[in-house]
Order: structure tokens, then C-alpha cells, then sequence
């Protein structure tokens, strides 16, 4: 389900758009405050991308390999964080050694303003930056537990996606009509609105042109075939269904504080 498009399109209004959007201060990449949490440079939209020298450096997983079995088997999950994730926290870093100026900024303002990336390391930063920030975002917001959503995001899933059901079955299509590589995402517009959408290979909401309406992503659906395929093979649907049992509704609805703050 995609929102409508409104997206500016003019110089102008799409200038007035990022700076409502905090991403942009005299035509600047912002360093600073931010707006519903975009661009905060300190603690990027809640989630965990440490830095050390300078460098973004991989998250630790926030339980075991094999918390998450049977929906998500211990050997993918080892694979998926400790290589996958792992190079894509290398090739960034590798990325950014060329434009050491951009490592002032977080990953969120990074992401938020690929065009203001030399285009000698633009896709790099596009590819691995975001398999960088997304995957921190995936491991944070499951858990064997789950957990309840709060009351202010059970009003606005009510509100905005008809309910926890209407969430499930429109994420479940935008993640499993996606076609190759990707993910499906629940996420915050800057009007402070829930919505649905799925982007290609490593971009997300927080990228202008991928997605109808820019936003700050709460829950995101890894559907690259390295998420699932030694469990589930090429049944995507069934690691779909089965993944929702492992969400994280506390850690969601934490993120949704954020964005809406």
C-alpha cells in the first residue's frame, strides 16, 4: 500500500519539503536538530549504529543465533549478521575513506542525502549504506519475545492501516510482490503518518525517489534470498507469515516515538 505522491518536484518546494523534513539548513547537510528525527546526528532515529574512530562499526546481535528458531534458524541468522551484514559495514567504511568529510554525519543523513555524494562513491555508499542501516534496524525490531505495541501506535495502525491485520496483509504483499532483491517496510511520513511500501536491493524510505513519500523507517522485512533461502528455500511467503510471530512490537513502537517526536 503506498501513499499518495507528494513530493515536491519544483527547486523551491522541494527545498521547503527537506527542511520540514530536517534534513536540510542553508542548503547544507544538517548538523543539528531535526525534525520527526530524520537527520539527529547524535542518535540516528533510535537505532543502533555505533561508531568508533570515525567508523561505523557492526551491531551486536541483542540475542543468540538461535533465539528465533524455528521462524528464523540459527545458521542463516550466523551468516546473515556476522557476513552479509559484516560487508556491508566494511564496504561503507571503505566508501567513506574517500570522502572523509561525510563522516560527520550519520547514516540516517547520509542516506537522506545521497545527492549531495560525490558520485565517485554515491552507489557505494547508496548500496552499503543502506544494507549497513537497514539490517540494524531488522535485528533491533525482532526478538523472541515480540512484544505488545503501544497504545499510540495501536491508534495510529488503527488509523492509518486498518488495524493490526490490515498492517499484516498489506506488508506481507508489499514485501512478497517484490520482485528480486529487497525489503518491505512500516514507516513514518513526515506528516506523522503509518505507511507501507517495499524499495529494491538496499534502499529504503529515508532515500528521495525510491518511494512515493520519504519517511523514517520502524520495521523493515529483509526479502533478499540470504534471509531465508537455506530455511525456506523460494517460499517466501511462508518465511513472511512466519517472521511476524518474531517482530518486536516494544522495539517498533519505541522507533514510532522517535519518528514522532
Amino acid at each position: 500500500m503506498k501513499s499518495p505522491n507528494t513530493e515536491p518536484t519544483s527547486p523551491l518546494s522541494r527545498r521547503t519539503f527537506l527542511g520540514k523534513s530536517g534534513l536540510f539548513v542553508g542548503g547544507s547537510l544538517l548538523a543539528g536538530s531535526s525534525m520527526r528525527g530524520y537527520a539527529d546526528e547524535t542518535k540516528p532515529t533510535g537505532v543502533a549504529t555505533p561508531l568508533q574512530n570515525g567508523e561505523f562499526m557492526l551491531p551486536a546481535l541483542p540475542y543468540a543465533f538461535d533465539a528465533l528458531a524455528p521462524h528464523i534458524d540459527a545458521r542463516t541468522m550466523e551468516i546473515h549478521h556476522d557476513k552479509h551484514h559484516a560487508g556491508y559495514t566494511k564496504k561503507l567504511n571503505a566508501a567513506l575513506a574517500e570522502q572523509p568529510e561525510l563522516k560527520k554525519h550519520s547514516i540516517t543523513t547520509l542516506l537522506a542525502t545521497l545527492d549531495h555524494v560525490d558520485d565517485s562513491i554515491r552507489t557505494a555508499v547508496r548500496n552499503n549504506g543502506g544494507g549497513y542501516y537497514n539490517h540494524a534496524l531488522f535485528w533491533e525490531t525482532m526478538s523472541p519475545e515480540g512484544g505488545k505495541p503501544s497504545e499510540a501506535l495501536v491508534k495510529a495502525i488503527e488509523t492509518d492501516l486498518g488495524g493490526m491485520a490490515g498492517l499484516k496483509e498489506s506488508l506481507a504483499k508489499a514485501a512478497g510482490s517484490q520482485f528480486g532483491s529487497g525489503w518491505g517496510w512500516v514507516y513514518v511520513s513526515p506528516e506523522g503518518k503509518l505507511a507501507i511500501t517495499s524499495t529494491p536491493n538496499q534502499d529504503n524510505p529515508l532515500m528521495k525517489g525510491v518511494t512515493d513519500v520519504l519517511g523514517m523507517p520502524i520495521l523493515g522485512i529483509d526479502v533478499w534470498e540470504h534471509a531465508y533461502y537455506l530455511h525456506y528455500q523460494n517460499r517466501r511467503a511462508d518465511y513472511i507469515e512466519a517472521w511476524f510471530s518474531v517482530v518486536n512490537w516494544a522495539r517498533v513502537s519505541e522507533l514510532y516515538a522517535v519518528a514522532k517526536a
